[in-house]
């Protein structure tokens, strides 16, 4: 059965907190406290495909504790 609701893709925007951590949200949801909006939308999958702030999924604080040992 049908329920006639035509599904849509949702579109995302990529999100980024205090800690340099990235992350695909919807945009019809209020973004968390902490994060911030970076202008980059699309589908979660061309928001995944931003490759450049995927590199590094660790939190800022711990990639210096890393880089300085």
């Amino acid at each position: 059965m049908s329920t006639g609701l035509c599904q849509q893709e949702t579109n995302y925007e990529v999100v980024v907190n205090q800690e340099g951590q990235y992350s695909p949200w919807p945009i019809n949801k209020i973004v968390a406290k902490g994060w911030s909006t970076t202008g980059t939308r699309g589908s979660k999958e061309s928001c995944l495909a931003f490759d450049e702030v995927w590199a590094d999924m660790r939190p800022r604080s711990l990639q210096a504790c890393t880089h300085s040992n």
